[in-house]
């Protein structure tokens, strides 16, 4: 999932990866290719997680993992951050997901009953990002689907899903519904529609998800 995420980047992006399963994109940024990952909590200019016995337990994101410095990295005040984002200088953002509607709904920061430690950058993420990635299991570990018509779970954000990359399906959220562009290897595009639990529109043969 990590690796199809980073084809979707582009040179001069300026990128936020969230706490999770997002993070692992770092590790696969096309060599050559100029993005600068911004976290949050304060730095941009991320670099890929360090080896073992190289951490420095300065150097963090938002999930609290030790990351690298890259040449012209930078480490300014969460204000400042959030400034970036709420500015809409973020070009990408890619999230984790506990439910997707079938409008681009997301919920991704609590569960009702459940303790929060809090919402974290999420909601500002979503209003302030030009794009908008969700990086998730299709369904969860009892097989429920979290594609659903509609979220049951708190929103984070309304309509604000480009695009859902799961371990199954490259999908797009589109005006007129989810739309599959892809199946991992070894999924059919039946596979997909019966683990998705909103309508899915499928054109033709669906290609396989390229991840080499």
């Amino acid at each position: 999932m990590a690796r199809r995420v980073a084809a979707e980047l582009r040179d001069g992006y300026y990128v936020n990866l969230g706490i999770g399963m997002p993070t692992l994109v770092a590790n696969f940024v096309p060599p050559g290719m100029d993005v600068v990952l911004q976290s949050e909590n304060g730095m941009l200019g991320i670099g890929p997680f360090p080896y073992e016995g190289d951490e420095d337990p300065d150097l963090i994101n938002a999930g609290k993992q030790t990351v690298t410095e890259i040449p012209g990295s930078a480490f300014f005040d969460s204000a400042q951050s959030f400034a970036m984002i709420r500015g809409g200088h973020v070009d990408v953002s890619v999230l984790g997901a506990m439910e997707v509607s079938a409008r681009g709904d997301l919920a991704n920061w609590m569960i009702p009953g459940k303790m929060v430690k809090g919402m974290g950058g999420a909601m500002d993420l979503v209003a302030g990002s030009r794009r908008v990635i969700v990086m998730m299991e299709h369904t969860t570990k009892d097989g429920a689907p979290k594609i659903l018509e509609a979220c049951t779970l708190p929103l984070t954000g309304v309509a604000c899903v480009h695009m859902i990359v799961s371990d199954l399906a490259v999908i797009d959220v589109t005006a007129d519904g989810l739309v599959l562009r892809e199946v991992a290897p070894g999924t059919t595009a039946l596979e997909v529609v019966k683990a998705t639990g909103a309508p899915l529109r499928v054109s033709g043969d669906v290609p396989q998800m390229q991840i080499s």
